[in-house]
């Protein structure tokens, strides 16, 4: 059977508790001090099966002192039914209510004229004037007036078609993607333990599924599920559902957390917007300080204007703004939401979320506008999937070097896995993004880095000519001082393997243009072989550098160059500040490993210098390269031949 949840909106005493009784027969006004008052004070329920389909009836109270508790309501509900009293037609309730619906893109609903038989043609007629005055230009403005009274039952045969028709208007509901419940209400059942209440927004919820409380991140477990007063095997989306929760305590619990699956949904203080401000309002102004609500929560906040040319969006005008909340809120791309003055409490605007965790950036600027404006959310189902894919590019470009990580972008675009795996995989073919190790990385930043790449590189050959290439790491480090900072080493690992696929590099032990090549004067080359031989000669007892530049009658920053040139070729190897042939190094490792023939097979220092005919300064830094090398170990003052 086909669910919806239909929501009442409308005046305080205009007949909305009295219309769900006459339709389900279930009071719900549920509160001793509501039936003492005779007002809706928080949220009630109640249900019926009509055309076929599941009702659940979501009863919101009309008294303005009580618009959060409205607010908590309306939020997932499929369509609204704006109830307007014939004998008092609209009120100021009324307005607001029907303003909170239409800026949270209520997709369906009609009208309710309620208490018909308190009024005569004439004043039936007014009401039905000023109702279609109201809803002009809005979702309600096609849509059936219905006269009704819960009273003496006229209309309600009328309200139960109009019902089935605005139903036929309700898209189906997101069955397939991560479970998200807010809750509304929570309480204890003799027998059972916590119960949390909800309308299910997205996926479904079975007996032993583990699930988490949000804010908070608290892991429970469903003991068992309720649809209607039913017990279910399973709860979808667009049901009201009961849940009875394992490994929490009521006390724990309370309107504005959110039942979901774990890890599919983000925690956050800070989201960017998209925001329409009420014709009737004062201005929003930056840093005003607001009521924010979504779903079921109320939060405190302030807004920012992301806009470098205002500070101020009028009445009646829309914009961008980004929330800074004073508790963790749950949302994702897509979320709608009103915000409402900090005091008094007076609905002045509503919008959608665009990012629920952008960069921490500076706003007023035109980029941050761009990237607001590209993180729009489609305005139909055919737009949406245009629209996902300029804010995918969108959060990949403003990620940068840093690179996107792809498990992110579900919950950033409020999508489920599989959308955005195919999304991804779209946008790889058309070259819009690279995926770099688990990161999606905007193709535009990796050109550049590429091209960072290269550049630091062509530097480097023109100021050190004699340099086979620059080692990974320094590399990085010189891309980190040029705009790279806090690039992440996948994107970089990225970037040089597309220039070594390109031809455009060569990466061994270090990275060089694959066009280089070493560029050795007649003048340096003499000195690369006349240094090549004065080590060789000098076997295990070399000069220093300056003492070789001396001899050579050489600058010592020549020979300095060519020195690292026949570093890098392996043919000298530095020990300390000392400089040795390798030919000289392979022939003592091969004379020391000829003692383990020995008896004792063992040398010290005072030993190595006589056999060898060097000094201390030399015998040091080669008795610990052999250790090293591990021809020889140390025990104590000598060393064992391995």
């Amino acid at each position: 059977m086909r669910s919806i949840v239909v929501g009442t909106a409308g005046h305080i005493d205009h007949g909305k508790s009295a219309l769900v009784q006459a339709l389900t027969g279930t009071d719900p006004d549920r509160l001793k001090e509501e039936k003492a008052r005779g007002i809706t004070i928080d949220l009630g329920f109640a249900h019926a099966t009509i055309g076929g389909m599941a009702v659940a009836f979501v009863d919101v109270p009309g008294h303005e002192r009580f618009v959060k508790n409205m607010l908590a309501g309306v939020g997932g509900i499929d369509l609204v039914v704006l109830v307007v009293a014939a004998d008092e037609s609209v009120m100021p309730q009324t307005r607001e209510h029907f303003e909170i619906c239409r800026l949270l893109r209520v997709p369906a609903g009609f009208v309710a004229l309620t208490k018909s038989d308190l009024a005569d043609a004439e004043t039936l007629e007014v009401a039905r004037l000023e109702v279609r005055e109201l809803v002009a230009g809005s979702f309600l403005e096609p849509a059936p007036v219905v006269a009704v009274s819960a009273r003496t039952g006229a209309g309600l045969d009328a309200f139960r078609a109009a019902l089935v028709q605005a139903s036929a208007k309700v898209e189906h509901h997101a069955i397939g993607r991560a479970t998200r419940l807010p809750i509304d209400r929570v309480f204890s059942m003799k027998g059972f333990g916590t119960v949390v209440t909800g309308t299910l927004v997205s996926g479904g919820i079975a007996a032993d599924d583990e699930l988490a409380l949000l804010p908070g991140r608290r892991a429970v477990k469903v003991r068992g599920v309720q649809v209607h007063g039913r017990p279910t095997g399973r709860a979808t989306a667009g049901q009201r559902s009961a849940v009875n929760l394992a490994g929490v305590e009521v006390g724990e619990i309370a309107r504005g957390l959110s039942l979901v699956t774990p890890g599919a949904f983000v925690e956050t203080r800070v989201a960017d917007a998209a925001v329409e401000v009420l014709p009737g309002a004062k201005p929003l102004k930056h840093g005003a300080r607001i009521r924010f609500h979504q779903g079921t929560a109320e939060i405190i906040g302030r807004i920012g204007v992301i806009d470098p040319a205002r500070t101020v969006i009028e009445p009646g005008a829309r914009g961008f703004v980004r929330l800074r909340l004073e508790a963790a809120a749950v949302l994702s791309r897509g979320d709608r939401y009103i915000l409402r003055a900090y005091s008094p409490p007076l609905t002045i605007a509503g919008g959608v979320v665009l990012d629920p965790l952008p960069p921490r950036d500076r706003i007023r600027t035109v980029a941050a506008t761009e990237r607001s404006r590209a993180m729009m959310v489609g305005s139909s189902d055919a737009e949406q999937p245009g629209a996902d894919r300029r804010a995918a590019i969108a959060l990949a470009a403003a990620a940068g070097a840093t690179g996107l990580p792809e498990e992110a972008l579900a919950s950033r675009l409020g999508m489920d896995s599989d959308a955005r795996d195919a999304l991804v995989a779209s946008l790889v073919n058309a070259r819009a993004v690279v995926v770099a190790g688990a990161l999606l990385v905007d193709a535009a930043v990796l050109e550049r880095l590429q091209e960072s790449i290269v550049a630091a590189l062509a530097a480097h050959h023109r100021a050190e000519p004699l340099s086979e290439g620059v080692p990974r790491d320094e590399l990085r480090d010189k891309l980190n001082l040029g705009g790279f900072r806090r690039g992440h080493h996948s994107v970089f690992e990225r970037a040089l393997t597309e220039l070594v696929q390109a031809g455009r590099i060569v990466v061994k032990d270090r990275v060089a243009l694959s066009s280089h090549r070493l560029a050795l004067s007649p003048e340096e080359a003499r000195v690369r072989d006349a240094v090549d031989a004065a080590l060789r000669a000098a076997g295990l007892t070399p000069p220093d550098v300056g003492g070789l530049a001396a001899s050579l009658s050489v600058a010592a920053p020549v020979v300095d160059r060519v020195v690292k040139l026949l570093m890098r070729q392996k043919r000298v190897v530095r020990l300390d500040t000392l400089l040795f042939h390798e030919e000289a190094l392979q022939k003592l490792k091969t004379d020391v490993a000829s003692l383990k023939a020995l008896p004792t097979a063992r040398i010290d220092v005072a030993g190595f210098k006589e056999r060898f005919g060097v000094t201390r300064k030399f015998a040091i830094p080669l008795l610990e390269y052999l250790d090293r090398e591990r021809v020889t170990r140390r025990t104590g003052d000598s060393r064992v031949v391995l």
